[in-house]
């Protein structure tokens, strides 16, 4: 999202909780009706809401990582106790919160699922299932997406997914633009069906244990995300799959064209008279302060990449470099350099296979080290012995100073590297390799077994209720670290920190927002909009509301702020509150109108090549479709 749009965002947030705070919503006037008397607006609700604002604008902008703007948030509310009411030990129960530690928990078994393979080999079945059969595709890969986050987090199943999907469209000659939407979203439907699917999950049933003394069960509302996730099957299959654009089309099958490097790549030869000859790589391209790389060297039919800096120039040396047309004329007019017109530098030309020299994609993934640094920060080319190509976000492709390029999550990079190299970025989690090798790895059957059953125990142990959720998801750490379907070190790696310290920062955030009655002021104000209209579709504003607000900010934060609120609101028109609690749990896992609302929406947009609008065409009838269906099934299910 561009910071123009960022800008409006926030002044209409603004507007409204403000007009909250102020009572300036009425337009119901008569919401007498209900007989209530809206909670006295006061300086503990004006500080909250300030707080509020503040947050919300902080996740948007990003000025820093969303995991230190998180942990900043015990430290405002304890430091403003007279006014928030929170405690120091109430401003640091999110770290030893259930819901926090469940959901690490539940990152570290998702990595020994992924280790055993399972995840793997299901989707290496595909393939030969659908053939190229578009809506055949769409469907499988949907459904089995949606199943397999149902049972473990959905974050790490797309990640395991993508580069299958990618080669699956390549092998098939079809866009996997029109594969990855799909993929996204079914992942977020199919969370929706257990406890254990989402982090929002667990983190709503912790808010609901809270607020009214109902937490979810494992399978308390499977069958509502059976419905909802059925009706998003069905949508992706026909409206969804006619919406869903081909950003990057079938006939891009060498990646130099599909990211338009014939442009920005030249051959050329040293001569012999060049004031480079005996200079290295590294002093020349110093000295030279242009944006311009030397991405290979050919010297006597044997080609050279990264690390090229202490390479000596010799006559007769052919580099191929990455620069725009200007750049590399004003370079070498004085250099003693021989253009080479004719030569098309092409994805076969670069490649070789006996030194095992490879073109490929990188995606940098969720929560990756590299998010928010440049190549040049954290000397990325050095580390992996890689040159840098071009670099997508969306559907925009960068060439020019690429080295100092921000990288977000969902940011893909074009890399020429050598087999070693590939193998170690394939086992690094902060990155996805969006062509996988041909062949699976060696995976072991009963290592399969092994952690399905551990997983399925954990499910078992839970659901009937013999121990709480966190303390069985523990015991499942504990059973995937004996087994060794997870070192020890791939503990620290499996956890996403940045939910952690969200989660730590927002939990006691709500327990602000409840204790000084914020939550029923806001509550209040929403009602006397809408007092005049039957409880339902109160519900599927709710619905709604939260959708957009979680499309925007992140789901995590959207429950905290909107249960508190949504269950004020049930409580003064005498509504069902835990009807209102799964409303606003299912909106937060309906993230599809932007990008940056969900990672892995984030963790498929570069791959796509695909719009910020994409997301809206593709999201808006979908979401407009399930908030009137779940606000129905939900009442027909629990009572309204």
């Amino acid at each position: 999202m561009n910071q123009k749009r960022n800008i409006y965002f926030i002044l209409l947030l603004t507007i409204i909780l403000i007009s909250f705070n102020s009572g300036i919503i009425n337009a119901a006037s008569n919401s007498n009706q209900l007989n209530l008397q809206p909670p006295a607006f006061n300086s503990k609700i004006a500080v909250v809401s300030f707080l509020i604002i503040l947050i919300l604008v902080l996740f948007i902008w990003e000025p820093i990582p969303i995991g230190i703007i998180s942990l900043s948030i015990p430290v405002m509310l304890a430091s403003l106790h007279n006014w928030t009411k929170v405690s120091t030990d109430q401003a640091l129960s999110g770290f030893s919160n259930n819901a926090t530690v469940t959901v690490m928990a539940m990152f570290v078994l998702s990595r020994g699922i992924q280790n055993s393979g399972a995840v793997q080999i299901l989707g290496s079945k595909i393939e030969s299932f659908v053939g190229n059969n578009q809506k055949k595709q769409v469907g499988t890969i949907a459904g089995l997406t949606g199943l397999t986050a149902s049972a473990i987090n959905n974050t790490p199943v797309v990640a395991a997914f993508v580069p299958m999907v990618t080669n699956l469209a390549r092998r098939t000659n079809v866009s996997p633009s029109k594969l990855l939407i799909p993929l996204s979203y079914a992942s977020m439907l199919g969370g929706t069906m257990t406890l254990l699917g989402t982090s929002t999950n667990i983190l709503a049933s912790e808010v609901s244990m809270r607020l009214i003394n109902h937490p979810f069960g494992m399978f308390e509302f499977t069958k509502l995300g059976i419905i909802a996730f059925g009706v998003g099957l069905i949508y992706l299959m026909t409206l969804g799959y006619y919406l869903t654009p081909e950003r990057i089309t079938s006939e891009d099958q060498d990646l130099m064209e599909g990211y338009e490097m014939e442009k920005f790549l030249t051959e050329v030869e040293i001569k012999e008279n060049s004031p480079l000859l005996g200079q290295s790589i590294g002093e020349v391209f110093k000295e030279a302060d242009e944006d311009l790389d030397i991405v290979q060297i050919t010297r006597a039919e044997e080609q050279f990449m990264e690390p090229l800096n202490v390479k000596t120039i010799r006559a007769g040396d052919h580099l191929v470099i990455r620069a725009n047309r200007t750049t590399l004329l004003d370079f070498v007019d004085t250099k003693g350099i021989k253009l080479l017109p004719d030569i098309q530098v092409s994805q076969n030309k670069l490649e070789d296979s006996v030194q095992g020299q490879k073109v490929v994609e990188l995606v940098i993934s969720d929560n990756s080290f590299i998010a928010g640094q440049t190549i040049n920060d954290v000397h990325f080319l050095e580390r992996y012995n890689a040159s840098l190509l071009a670099i997508r976000h969306g559907e925009r492709i960068t060439h020019n100073q690429l080295k100092d390029f921000t990288l977000r999550s969902g940011d893909v990079l074009l890399l020429l590297v050598t087999e070693s190299t590939l193998d170690r970025l394939e086992n690094n989690e902060n990155f996805i390799i969006e062509e996988e090798s041909s062949e699976l790895p060696d995976y072991k059957k009963s290592d399969i077994f092994l952690g399905l059953t551990i997983v399925g125990a954990v499910i078992t142990l839970a659901s009937l209720n013999i121990v709480s959720i966190s303390i069985a998801t523990l015991g499942g750490v504990i059973a995937m670290v004996a087994s060794k379907l997870v070192e020890p070190k791939e503990i620290y790696e499996a956890i996403n920190w940045e939910v952690f310290f969200l989660l730590a920062g927002l939990i006691p955030l709500g327990v602000a927002i409840e204790q000084t009655g914020t939550a029923k002021f806001i509550a209040q104000q929403l009602l006397r909009a809408t007092g005049v209209f039957p409880p339902v579709f109160i519900l599927s504003l709710f619905y709604l509301f939260t959708a957009v607000l979680t499309s925007v900010i992140s789901n995590n934060a959207s429950v905290v702020l909107m249960i508190p609120v949504a269950v004020g609101a049930a409580n003064q028109i005498g509504a069902n509150p835990f009807a209102f609690v799964l409303a606003v749990t299912f909106a937060a896992s309906s993230a599809f109108l932007s990008p940056i609302g969900y990672q892995t929406n984030l963790m498929i947009y570069g791959p796509g090549g695909y719009k910020f609008k994409d997301f809206i065409v593709v999201g808006t009838p979908l979401l407009l479709i399930l908030s009137f269906i779940i606000p129905v099934f939900i009442a027909l299910f629990w009572g309204i």
